[in-house]
């Protein structure tokens, strides 16, 4: 069977369309037909095709893999499992995926080679833990395991999206608001000042003179900050550039422990996924050290593999670098020693994670009041400003 995407006219001449699996074209018209519809056109879905360049929600990707690893473990064939995927899902391009994924499981390929004609979607650690559960004969086992791990970076990432959410809002807020006071609402304010000809404190001066820098010029820093971003984006598409970005992020207090935290936790439990569903240890390094964002942490994970491949133990291939913290180095050691390495692997995931929670509380709680004190200051600035020549104009009066 295969995927069609329809679209027909119903008995009121409204247009309709979706899709479902039929054995043919000449089928899938029939049953349009039964339906009563008049076809205007069907298109057959392929992994070759429909779906290509489509990419899928995190939130989806993970309702595909958990409705996937259910049906498995309830004991449905492969083939028969992804259809009621594709009639469960709501979503038009999650069907046509899935669809997509069917048709190439109907053709005789593997799950894994299905997915990897979807490279848009399905990530290198998503296809190395589904080929391991393939060739191990515990596909429903892998795909539990990995809905678990996309739930609990789902999670992370929405905790990290929603503790830099509000910073972002405040601090654009109260940029939009300086700018329209100092563009508007001072300028009338200070013209009233410009009759009297007295002689203005010196905070006045600086806010008009401010006020008409911004009047005259905010369009050239709007237009050299668009500049800036985009050269800073290009600048960091060179690795020598990045690396040294992310060398002083590293380095700073708060925010380089966060993102040491963030990659750390997301190495960690990389490894921990796949060396529990019997990847092989250099394999597993391999694909980890392409989700870990930060170069010099990246580079040191590399490091630590050639070791490894050399016959180095992992705690002390990756204490080499340092660049990770001590207690992942030591749940490692006690794992490599007890033979329960996926299990320490998994536990340092999780006091990461936790790290993460921990050092991301800190810091909103530490940014928070600051922005509120910067803005209080700058809002504090402009009323004095305001505020003083009518003082003194008062006095003049008495």
């Amino acid at each position: 069977m295969a995927l069609y995407r329809y679209l027909a006219l119903d008995t009121a001449g409204r247009e309709q369309k979706g899709s479902f699996d039929a054995d043919s074209a000449r089928a899938a018209r029939a049953l349009l037909r039964e339906r009563g519809l008049t076809p205007l056109s069907l298109d057959e879905v392929s992994a070759k095709g429909g779906s290509r360049g489509r990419r899928l929600p995190s939130a989806e990707l993970l309702l595909f893999t958990q409705q996937l690893s259910t049906l498995l473990a309830a004991g449905l064939p492969l083939e028969r499992a992804l259809q009621a995927v594709a009639e469960q899902s709501e979503q038009a391009a999650t069907r046509l995926l899935v669809g997509a994924l069917r048709a190439d499981i109907v053709e005789g390929k593997s799950l894994a080679q299905a997915m990897g004609a979807q490279p848009q979607v399905f990530f290198p650690l998503y296809l190395s833990l589904v080929r391991a559960g393939e060739q191990s004969g515990h596909l429903a086992e892998v795909m539990a395991r990995l809905a678990e791990y996309l739930e609990r970076r789902h999670a992370l990432t929405q905790k990290v999206t929603l503790a830099l959410a509000y910073p972002a809002v405040v601090t654009v807020v109260a940029v939009l608001v300086v700018a329209g006071l100092m563009s508007y609402v001072v300028p009338q304010v200070i013209g009233v000042f410009a009759q009297t000809k007295q002689t203005l404190p010196l905070i006045t001066r600086l806010l008009i003179a401010a006020s008409d820098f911004t009047r005259n010029w905010g369009w050239l820093i709007a237009l050299a900050l668009v500049a800036a971003g985009f050269a800073w984006r290009q600048a960091l598409r060179g690795t020598a550039f990045r690396r040294a970005v992310h060398v002083r992020l590293l380095a700073l207090p708060v925010i380089g422990r966060l993102m040491r935290a963030v990659n750390t936790a997301r190495m960690a439990s990389t490894l921990a996924i796949l060396a529990g569903s019997g990847v092989p240890l250099l394999a597993a390094l391999e694909t980890a050290g392409g989700l870990v964002t930060l170069l010099p942490m990246r580079e040191a994970l590399e490091a630590a593999a050639a070791k490894v491949r050399e016959g180095v133990p992992l705690s002390r291939a990756l204490a080499t670098g340092r660049q990770f913290p001590p207690v992942l180095i030591q749940l490692i050691g006690s794992g490599e020693q007890s033979g329960k390495l996926p299990a320490m692997l998994e536990r340092a995931a999780l006091q990461q994670q936790a790290e993460v929670e921990r050092r991301l509380s800190a810091f909103t709680a530490l940014l928070e009041p600051l922005l509120i004190l910067v803005m209080g200051g700058v809002v504090l600035a402009i009323v004095m400003a305001i505020m003083l020549p009518i003082i003194d104009m008062n006095q003049m009066v008495r």
